[in-house]
This record gives structure tokens, sequence and C-alpha cells, in this order.
């Protein structure tokens, strides 16, 4: 008998493309040598946290146009 996928909740295949995987990889390889920096210019300093590389990598892929769900809002930025 053939094994059933498990069905998810969730239609519409990937949330995030293969591009966005790619730039974000590429992001942790640079904050692993130490050449991924903070800010527009890059003169935050280096980039120490796997967060903020993970968060660079995606703010990148969305650039470039690639599958990436939008930023959550914070509720500060609501207008009320």
């Amino acid at each position: 008998m053939a094994a059933k996928k498990k069905s998810t909740s969730r239609k519409g295949g990937r949330k995030y493309g293969k591009a966005a995987s790619k730039s974000v990889k590429s992001a942790m390889r640079r904050r692993k040598k130490g050449t991924l920096t903070r800010g527009k210019a890059g003169r935050g300093g280096k980039v120490k946290s796997r967060k903020q590389a993970v968060a660079i990598g995606l703010s990148e892929a969305r650039k470039k146009g690639a599958k990436v769900p939008k930023k959550k809002s914070s509720s500060r930025r609501k207008k009320k």
C-alpha cells in the first residue's frame, strides 16, 4: 500500500521561494566570514547574531523580488 502524505492546513505551496533561501544562505555565510554589516551603508558594525543575519537575507530577497511574505507591522506603527 502507498503511504499517505500528511495534509497541511496551509494551501498554495511554499511560503518562501528558492531565491529567498539562497539569499539567506549567502547572508549566513557572510556573517561567518565576518563581512556582513548592519545598516544601509554598512557603518553599523558587524552582525553577530544568527537572527539578524536571517533578517538581512530576507530583506535582500524582498528587494530582489523573491517570494517572501510581508513584514508583520508592529502595533505602534498602526494608525488610529
